[in-house]
């Protein structure tokens, strides 16, 4: 049964989301860049939600027709993802303001915790192996670590590939201590859901002849996601013979949860609004280190997965829950420290890069690189035009720049700031296969910078 959630996920997932992408492409309707805080360039659809809900409604028909007992429960399941995701929906076409998100978040937490009877009640046995009861506050906690689980889950999608691929891995995850504990019910929504990120992803990632995605998982996918998630924690950590303990569940949802965090308390500390945009994200801070979106993602979903892996450890050894929850926060203490100061995070990140792949031999032969400057602002903008131009579809390429000392003489107009940049260019095996073939447009591009 659950090959055939998974697979049939899949499936619908895919044809949905092909269905959608048509759809809204007529209707002139996706993520436009601005130019800030969103990294992409070109418009596009933001369905990805769409085939997360499709599979959703497939371990839907499952459950309810083949696990009776648990209708009632499938149905407030169904309801509260279905608010969830018009709700994230609306934000993506129209852009509803973070408190109007939070309060629609919270009565679904609500309805998910009073009508539903997802309550996280037991915190585990963390008081020195005595267990904490929240008592009056457990309806409380459950709506603000619901409301939590949606937004980390939804401010961690800033690359292509990301929250789909940590989705899939914390579903994996998750899937283990189902499948040990024999819960079914909760298998055959964690195998639909993980066949419909599935299906999301072949859209999503990037691949050598698809420099962009063709789709993007947008709030509607992203909150639905991780409400989901948070149901799935609830439901697994409580009851009378839970299928692994509260602390495992931060381990499995530990990148989101720590990234998210530390972003926040770093806005506070420098008199920020904690919900105000920004580019300093744990996937912001690798790209700006130099590496390229496929390996941010495959880097953060390692180490997600590493963590992940940790925390099903300490529950399968046997080991304590406050050990487990001490060795959280110093992992957590030690995130935050490192991230604190992005600019000397960076530097180090891409040292250790450098180091990495010219040590051990993975540094790409068919790379060619200039460096460019001083310019102005303006004609920073100009130059970039110049190099998607010249380049377009033909090349994998990047584009770093970086604000150099002041000129006052060479722009007296703005204060003197002026800008350098790098521009390295990889070989596409479809277009050429040797490095002087690269030459031709290196010299096409040194000739319109000197006019």
């Amino acid at each position: 049964m659950n090959i055939i959630s998974f697979s049939l996920s899949i499936l619908c997932s895919i044809l949905i989301i092909r269905l959608s992408i048509f759809l809204m492409s007529n209707l002139s309707i996706a993520d436009k860049p601005d130019g800030g805080h969103k990294l992409h360039d070109i418009s596009t659809p933001f369905v990805g939600g769409v085939g997360v809900l499709a599979a959703f409604f497939v371990a839907f028909g499952i459950l309810t027709n083949f696990y009776t007992e648990h209708s009632q429960e499938c149905f407030i399941l169904g309801i509260c993802s279905i608010i969830i995701f018009v709700t994230g929906f609306v934000d993506d076409a129209i852009k509803l303001s973070y408190k109007l998100r939070f309060m629609v978040q919270a009565m679904v937490a609500l309805i998910m915790a009073l009508i539903g009877g997802m309550i996280v009640s037991d915190l585990g046995n963390l008081l020195f192996g005595l267990p904490l009861q929240l008592g009056i506050f457990a309806v409380a906690f459950t709506v603000f670590a619901t409301i939590g689980g949606i937004n980390a889950l939804n401010m961690i999608d800033g690359v292509d590939g990301l929250s789909g691929s940590i989705s899939l891995a914390t579903l994996l995850l998750i899937g283990v201590v189902a499948f040990l504990a024999e819960d079914q019910h909760n298998l055959i929504l964690i195998t639909a859901l993980a066949g419909g990120v599935v299906g999301f992803l072949y859209f999503n990632l990037r691949y050598s002849t698809k420099r962009y995605a063709r789709v993007f998982l947008g709030d509607n996918g992203s909150m639905l996601l991780g409400f989901l998630l948070a149901w799935l924690f609830v439901d697994l950590s409580q009851g009378q013979n839970p299928a692994m303990t509260p602390v495992t569940a931060i381990w499995l949802f530990s990148i989101p949860l720590m990234d998210t965090i530390s972003v926040m308390l770093r806005r506070i500390c420098i008199g920020q609004s904690p919900f105000m945009p920004d580019c300093l994200h744990l996937h912001h801070l690798l790209l700006k280190a130099g590496f390229f979106v496929n390996e941010t993602t495959c880097l953060i979903t390692f180490l997600h997965i590493l963590l992940g892996t940790i925390g099903l450890a300490g529950l399968y050894l046997g080991i304590s829950e406050f050990t487990m929850l001490i060795a959280f926060l110093l992992v957590f203490f030690g995130y935050f420290a490192l991230t604190l100061r992005p600019g000397r995070f960076v530097t180090m990140v891409r040292n250790f890069r450098i180091l990495f792949r010219t040590r051990l031999g993975f540094a790409p032969t068919a790379n060619k690189g200039t460096l460019s400057g001083k310019y102005s602002a303006q004609e920073t903008e100009e130059i970039a035009k110049i190099i998607n131009e010249e380049l377009g579809p033909d090349m994998n390429f990047s584009i770093r720049v970086f604000e150099q000392a002041p000129s006052p003489n060479k722009f007296p107009n703005n204060s003197g700031k002026c800008f350098a940049f790098i521009l390295n260019i990889w070989l596409n095996k479809n277009i050429c296969t040797t490095e002087e073939k690269l030459e031709p447009y290196i010299a096409s591009l040194q000739q319109q910078l000197k006019e």
